[in-house]
């Protein structure tokens, strides 16, 4: 089977975002740079190679994002809630020294990565890693040898990162989760394999804002 060629791209800034609180399930909006932030992706991907399709989180701040894309380079979009945000439970709406303040045994267990903790009405890490590895499953098996859009958010390609270069649940982060940055992954039935990382280059061209949409 042809590899297919993924493109994963976390949604545009929200206001929570700015405010470090943990957005999770919760529905929120893009802010007025995120709005921009997308744009620019957009017309940035529309000059590319065609894109075969765009799968979207459910959430409108991740399907926002793909709806430009869609609208600039005319791909067919679908939304997925496999590729939702990891569900926080009682986190959600929180600020990060909320969480700490409130929840300090909590907040340990989170910033020490415990595979199997989850918060209250909330999911676990490796519950998380099953559901993204099931939902790249079943959509790139769709595409053999085509390029697709994954749009979705920083727990989901925290995942697809740690599955592409075998790092652990538990490694530290040390790699970017930028908002519309472009990350390239190949997928094969045998695993998935790191192309790229991290290209906002788009976010420095004024150019893409002469160009209509």
């Amino acid at each position: 089977m042809d590899a297919t060629r993924i493109l994963a791209i976390r949604h545009g800034e929200t206001a929570w975002n700015v405010d470090t609180r943990i957005q999770g399930h919760l529905d929120i909006p893009l802010n007025e740079r995120g709005r921009w932030q997308a744009q620019r992706l957009a017309r940035a991907l529309a000059a590319r190679d065609p894109l075969h399709a765009i799968y979207s989180s459910d959430l409108q701040r991740a399907h926002e994002t793909a709806r430009a894309i869609a609208d600039a380079t005319g791909a067919p979009l679908a939304t997925h809630s496999g590729l939702r945000e990891r569900g926080f439970g009682v986190f959600e709406g929180k600020t990060f020294v909320e969480i700490e303040t409130t929840w300090p045994e909590e907040s340990e267990r989170w910033r020490k990565r415990d595979p199997h903790w989850a918060p209250q009405g909330g999911e676990s890490l490796l519950q998380v890693r099953e559901r993204i590895t099931r939902t790249l499953h079943e959509l790139a098996m769709r595409h053999p040898g085509e390029q697709i859009v994954l749009v979705a958010h920083g727990g989901v390609l925290d995942q697809l990162y740690r599955a592409a270069t075998g790092q652990e649940l538990q490694a530290p982060r040390t790699w970017q989760l930028g908002n519309t940055a472009v990350n390239r992954l190949l997928w094969t039935p045998q695993g998935l394999s790191l192309v790229g990382w991290a290209d906002t280059t788009h976010l420095d061209d004024a150019s893409l804002d002469e160009i209509s949409s």
